[in-house]
């Protein structure tokens, strides 16, 4: 079995992620090639897609939405991603364990809902939901009628729970607020779920983020016993240095470990360094701890040499616009230009409508 230095699994990464050279790929065939993109907060998939395509637009992403293309929908792990639709019927069944699981579970409403009828309450909301797109505190608030001695929070939850609900434009529209409202997935793209098919959902994981661990894709989805479907599948199977087993599709190949990876600002929540059980493969242990807040938000990253090296912010005031790199250690003149130099050109693509930019970098700390 051939094994891979941390350096090709690191390259395969990034080849993988479209961040080896920008790709000449639409927003759409983006997105379904990257499994999806992390959607915590609404506009992170406009910077991980920005960051990967040539010429990406915002409006290009914001059509796909507004034409129910592609959705927002609690998924793998439990978090928001924005994903085909095709994508997000695919894989809701398969990861509906992990909700399933959490509605027996959840400290906050679990013994709220355990006598309850899951499924008739599921029932009514999926009724309430086809009539009109609902707020969290307007659907809550309408099964309360029928349930007025449970609390509404634990009664929306039941139905974010049972139902695969997205949530509704003008929600991510960039340049535009809007509350969370959600409407049922099927019925919002007119199509029904399929069987669940956890090897397609592998499949998919590897070739967006391939060679991996069973592990690695586990982390990812969230759910656990994958290792019994991917020892059924026809993969190529590699060893990293540290002796695990990586898995890929027998179709993909590595690139060679001296590819160059030219440095790259990654937007916040970037799945790059969230999904893998072992995500050294692009930022070390301890920097995954200034990256990642304590109340789980993620920063945006500066990636040199394929590692994360560094965070980036933008703050505003006024009609002026700051992009602040803060790198953790002294990087070479060379990169640390061309990270001024993507900088400014983000700064335009963010906040067209600021009168002065400017790109500041802090000494290394």
């Amino acid at each position: 079995m051939e094994t891979l230095s941390r350096r090709a699994v690191n390259r395969a990464t990034l080849e993988r992620q479209l961040l080896l050279r920008p790709a000449k790929m639409s927003a759409y065939d983006a997105v379904e090639h990257l499994a999806g993109l992390q959607a915590q907060a609404p506009f992170p998939p406009y910077y991980a897609l920005w960051s990967r395509l040539q010429g990406f637009k915002p409006q290009e992403l914001a059509s796909l939405l507004q034409e129910r293309r592609v959705v927002r929908i609690a998924l793998m792990r439990g978090t928001v991603h924005l994903v085909t639709a095709a994508d997000a019927l695919a894989w809701r069944p398969v990861v509906q364990v992990l909700y399933d699981r959490d509605l027996k579970t959840n400290t906050q409403h679990a013994r709220e809902l355990a006598d309850l009828d899951h499924f008739e309450v599921a029932s009514a909301a999926r009724e309430l939901l086809a009539a009109s797109a609902l707020s969290s505190t307007a659907l809550g608030a309408e099964l309360a009628r029928r349930w007025p001695d449970r609390a509404p929070a634990s009664l929306t939850h039941l139905a974010r729970g049972r139902l695969p609900l997205v949530q509704t434009p003008p929600r991510a529209i960039w340049g535009k607020a809007g509350q969370t409202t959600y409407a049922c997935l099927d019925e919002w793209v007119g199509a029904p779920l399929p069987p669940p098919s956890p090897a397609s959902l592998i499949a998919r994981y590897l070739r967006a983020f391939g060679p991996a661990t069973v592990a690695d894709v586990q982390a990812w989805a969230g759910i656990t016993r994958l290792g019994e479907v991917a020892s059924s599948m026809d993969l190529r199977r590699y060893r990293d240095e540290d002796g695990r087993e990586l898995l890929d599709l027998p179709e993909l190949t590595v690139p060679d470990e001296d590819v160059p990876a030219p440095p790259r600002l990654l937007g916040p929540f970037d799945q790059l360094i969230l999904s893998y059980a072992d995500r050294t493969r692009v930022i070390s242990d301890d920097y995954r701890k200034r990256v990642i807040t304590q109340n789980g938000l993620v920063k945006g990253t500066l990636l040199v040499g394929g590692q994360v090296r560094g965070f980036w912010e933008i703050t505003k005031a006024k009609k002026a616009a700051i992009v602040e790199l803060s790198p953790f250690e002294k990087l070479t003149k060379r990169d640390l230009a061309a990270l001024e130099s993507t900088a400014g050109r983000l700064l335009t693509w963010a906040e067209p409508d600021a009168e002065t930019r400017e790109v500041r970098v802090r000494p290394p700390a």
